[in-house]
């Protein structure tokens, strides 16, 4: 087992002390490129030197809308090395939605690419406390520009001198994915994180010696956390990819790069599960060649179907795990040494407590269900100018929520569905979670999702969503008998609607919220 630095006294010290103990050893591979630990460090450096000529300093906020990329980890690093906090955007965002997180964050400068010109052109004029935009691959001599010093044109500065910054110094800013309203910022300082890749490392026993693959968007607190911030606090590697399509090039990318660790989400162990095998590599020499020894899922629920298809494939451990931009993510993951429990989210990393509450606040027990409430310093300061909301989630330092729970005699955690997305069909309740792992059994079923709708007589029903596999191989009515022979008759929906694709963001998770609002009287049908 390799020994954890606990040492760290912010962010940028990852980084610092790679330079200083293995500056040689690589870090980040990005396509053909490689970058050593002294590139990293050097490169945020020259970007915080930068940041603090054009005014930048401890405490303003700088928006960084950037695709995966070698800058935007230089950008993220450089940003906190000037004493500045993080607020990554989603860069899939409309103007709007980008205006939204720059405007609530009072961000003091943006840095971006030409691929978002135009939008950061029109946000520059919009956003009154914006007082600049940085571009990274471009920019004359009348704009500002990162180009010089993420090439390497203009080296670091020997005189460049990182601000004082603490733990319990606010570090990110990261807004969660507006599942109710407008997003919130989540406010995680440098202390929660740090806290959070120690405890997450240490239940996965990274090494120096392992690859993790990142091709989830880091603008995520999932992919920022496990595929960025954790492999470099342990002095590992990296292989970070814009994305994991095609597939094809994904699972050449793991094997050209010796990949050890697979980080990903549930769609994508859903293709990788049903995927021919013998399309890349024989099958008899898949355990030769396939270097990955540990795969973890996160960010949406795992189907118990898909983990069961998944390890008997590929024969290696798929790790469904539990967290939430709150808690900076990561509050559990089934054990590498130890029962991993299709449909269990698992056990609570190291340093981290859980306990589940009824609606008086009241602890449960084994087996009772109800809200699942989070203690430890992965918990975030608080959401960004939101102090009645803060006092509502936050209860003498436990973070509650929102997610229905219970626990196995063994502490085995089970997400039963959304506090506010729990169905009560007659006083009785019913979890869309319960009914989707069996809609997932059903083998002509790709995707699914369970809602709550008014009903005139019973209060609420349930409403169901399917994608399936092949159009056509299954109808509606078959479904719903399908539902008949494994849930009592209040669960069954009345109602399954078949579709090309389901609403999701960007992390894979399925957003329910679009579902209900389809469903609102006076919507237009889609």
């Amino acid at each position: 087992m390799t020994t954890i630095p606990v040492d760290h006294k912010n962010l940028p010290d990852i980084l610092c002390r790679g330079f200083l103990e293995y500056p040689a050893r690589t870090a980040m591979v990005f396509g053909q490129r490689s970058f050593s630990y002294a590139d990293l460090y050097l490169k945020a450096v020259a970007v915080a030197a930068r940041l603090e000529r054009w005014g930048i300093k401890k405490g303003d906020r700088v928006g960084l809308l950037l695709d995966n990329s070698p800058d935007f980890v230089f950008c993220y690093f450089g940003i906190l090395l000037a004493g500045a906090i993080v607020v990554p955007i989603n860069h899939m965002f409309k103007r709007e939605e980008a205006r939204h997180i720059l405007e609530d964050s009072a961000s003091a400068a943006l840095i971006t690419s030409s691929a978002y010109d135009n939008m950061a052109r029109e946000l520059n004029v919009m956003i009154e406390p914006l007082r600049f935009i940085a571009w990274t691959n471009q920019g004359g001599q009348d704009e500002m520009s990162l180009d010089d010093v993420l090439s390497g044109s203009a080296p670091a500065p020997s005189s460049f001198k990182p601000g004082t910054v603490d733990l319990e110094d606010e570090a990110v800013f990261l807004y969660t994915s507006g599942t109710t309203g407008h997003p919130k910022a989540a406010v995680l300082t440098h202390g929660n994180l740090i806290a959070n890749v120690r405890s997450s490392a240490q239940s996965i026993d990274v090494t120096p010696g392992d690859t993790f693959i990142c091709f989830l968007p880091l603008f995520h607190s999932f992919a920022a956390t496990a595929c960025l911030l954790m492999p470099l606090f342990c002095g590992a590697k990296t292989v970070v990819m814009k994305s994991a399509r095609p597939i094809r090039r994904l699972i050449r990318t793991v094997r050209r790069h010796r990949v050890t660790i697979f980080v990903g989400i549930p769609s994508v162990y859903q293709i990788l599960a049903e995927i021919k095998l013998s399309k890349f590599l024989p099958g008899f020499l898949m355990s030769f060649f396939n270097p990955v020894r540990l795969a973890i899922s996160g960010a949406a629920a795992l189907p118990a179907v898909t983990f069961s298809k998944f390890e008997k494939k590929f024969r290696l451990p798929l790790l469904e795990g539990y967290g939430l931009t709150e808690a900076s993510p990561v509050v559990s993951l089934n054990p590498l040494a130890g029962p991993r429990k299709p449909g269990s989210i698992g056990l609570p990393i190291p340093e981290v407590r859980v306990k589940i509450i009824d609606e008086q606040g009241r602890e449960l027990g084994s087996g009772q269900e109800g809200e699942l409430c989070v203690f430890g310093p992965n918990v975030m300061k608080g959401y960004h100018g939101k102090d009645d909301e803060n006092k509502k989630v936050l209860k003498d330092g436990w973070l509650l929520t929102g997610d229905i729970a219970k626990t196995d005699p063994e502490g085995y955690l089970y997400i039963m569905g959304r506090k506010k997305e729990m169905v009560n069909v007659r006083g009785l309740n019913v979890y869309p979670r319960e009914i989707e792992e069996v809609l997932y059994q059903n083998p002509h079923i790709k995707e699914a999702a369970i809602i709550g709708v008014p009903d005139a007589h019973r209060g609420e029903i349930p409403k169901g969503y399917v994608v399936l596999k092949e159009a056509g191989s299954i109808t509606e009515h078959e479904i719903i008998a399908f539902l008949r022979e494994h849930l009592a008759l209040y669960k069954v929906p009345r109602k399954i609607e078949i579709r090309e694709n389901l609403p999701k963001n960007t992390s894979g998770k399925i957003l329910k919220r679009t579902l209900v609002e389809e469903n609102a009287p006076g919507h237009p049908r889609p």
